[in-house]
């Protein structure tokens, strides 16, 4: 499976690491150069709001259209984003006149999100095989969490090397990547008729509520995703202020999400056909939570190390049930429209998270914002685990 989806994994990994690089960029670059940590939040959210209005059209589109040519789309707004951001910092003096380019850079990224991961979703159902479904789509899962960790410690190497434009040039470089080995994956439109766009969208809507168990699962991943917003606001400032980390040391404790995040991704993929898939889930992600809000006591960088491990298998785990889940559940004339939803849950409520997380720092520090967001999380687990029957019942 893998050396037949080699090089559509390759653009994958690739495109995931540049964008989480922006992702990550404009947030430290806020909060070291511009230094606002309010600013920083509101690049996050304007770097994953968008799909909240694009994510609908992008969905119905990939059901129409080729999913190969969206993503190519999708990736030249990530690589002008890449370029306006190498712009601003090369050209304009001071750090205050970069602001309204890092907020368009931002958007820019958002656009992209909006489109790319829907669009690379509907291309695996296209290219991987019926039976290869789960597995695929595990393995993706786990492509897109490494990229969540790589591209810290991408931006950490390149600054030590070549500053803040090597950091942007080389997001612009693997996008280039991404896209080059995209050409040899071939994925096809759906050639058939389509109504007005809203119907689509609409009908898309009803074939999740009118399956209990494909609801709970979008759900569930709603839930997920309440951490990926504070780890990837508030873990740059941790380790910059409480923990004392030096430019490399810092980059190599969030790549050690990465580690994590993919520890997690290979325990999915080993118990695929094991676990029972929906306990899995609920249990993984109430210690996500846990693990989470811990961390807003630690003031020593071993421990925050075993937690943010803890945070990042756990969170890994859960996910990677739940995009197989979606997709073994989504009919292929839907699949467009059902993993648009998932991608904007996965990329509005980090927005949202993390804008919260970011005002929650700038009010009363790093600690008590933890501390909110994993009892948030555990919390949100809790309930889960008492009504979600559909899930409860689900063995994978």
């Amino acid at each position: 499976m893998f050396k037949r989806l080699g090089w559509f994994y390759l653009s994958c990994l690739a495109a995931f690491t540049a964008g989480h690089m922006i992702n990550y960029g404009v947030i430290i670059y806020a909060q070291e150069v511009i230094r606002a940590d309010l600013l920083s939040g509101l690049a996050f959210g304007l770097c994953f709001g968008p799909p909240l209005l694009l994510g609908w059209p992008a969905g119905a589109l990939c059901d129409r259209l080729a999913p190969g040519r969206l993503i190519h789309a999708a990736q030249a707004s990530f690589f002008v984003a890449a370029l306006l951001l190498w712009w601003a910092d090369a050209t304009l003096p001071t750090p205050a006149q970069r602001v309204p380019a890092l907020l368009l850079a931002a958007l820019l990224a958002g656009v992209g999100w909006s489109f790319v991961a829907p669009a690379r979703m509907a291309a695996l159902g296209q290219v991987a095989r019926p039976e290869e479904i789960k597995p695929a789509s595990v393995l993706f899962n786990l492509l897109v969490m490494m990229g969540f960790g790589l591209g810290p410690l991408a931006i950490a190497l390149l600054r030590r090397t070549a500053g803040w434009p090597g950091v942007f040039l080389g997001a612009a470089a693997l996008f280039v990547l991404a896209s080059a080995a995209l050409l040899a994956v071939r994925t096809r439109a759906s050639g058939r008729m389509h109504g007005a766009l809203v119907a689509e969208v609409r009908e898309g809507l009803a074939a999740v509520a009118a399956r209990p168990l494909l609801r709970e699962l979008m759900l569930a991943a709603t839930t997920g995703y309440l951490a990926m917003g504070p780890m990837t606001v508030l873990l740059p400032k941790l380790a910059s202020t409480r923990l004392g980390l030096a430019e490399l040391q810092r980059g190599a404790f969030l790549g050690a999400l990465a580690l994590a995040l993919i520890a997690g991704g290979l325990l999915a993929l080993a118990l695929t056909r094991r676990a029972h898939h929906g306990r899995s889930i609920l249990v993984a992600t109430g210690v996500a939570g846990i693990a989470l809000a811990s961390l807003g006591w630690v003031g020593t960088a071993g421990a925050a190390l075993a937690l943010l491990a803890a945070v990042g298998m756990a969170g890994g785990l859960a996910l990677s049930l739940i995009v197989a889940g979606i997709q073994a559940q989504a009919p292929d004339a839907l699949r467009g429209r059902i993993v648009s939803l998932y991608t904007i849950v996965s990329q509005v409520v980090p927005a949202a998270s993390g804008v919260a997380a970011g005002a929650l720092v700038q009010a009363f520090g790093v600690g008590t914002a933890l501390l909110a967001c994993g009892a948030l999380l555990a919390a949100a687990t809790a309930a889960n685990a008492v009504w979600m029957r559909a899930l409860r019942m689900h063995r994978g």
